[in-house]
């Protein structure tokens, strides 16, 4: 018997495996839609581009995110 190639025996592992499945199907469903949701939907909606917004230049979104990612914010405990 010939050996096949890992990633091949890899691949149709997962594929019987998929193929056989009952209520694995469905979860998998589930899944890819609550992911389609979180990541396409919630994105269009909730998450607006906020560099687009407020800067015009790619140096001056740049600048910006730098400024952001450096900063440091003591507590002033007085």
């Amino acid at each position: 018997m010939k050996k096949r190639n890992i990633l091949i025996r890899i691949f149709f592992f997962y594929y019987d495996g998929f193929k056989n499945m009952t209520v694995g199907k469905k979860l998998w469903t589930i899944i890819i839609i609550k992911l389609f949701i979180m990541f396409v939907i919630l994105k269009l909606f909730f998450f607006k581009n906020f560099l687009n917004e407020k800067f015009e230049t790619d140096k001056e979104k740049g600048d910006y995110v730098i400024e952001q990612l450096t900063k440091t914010n003591y507590i002033n405990n007085d």
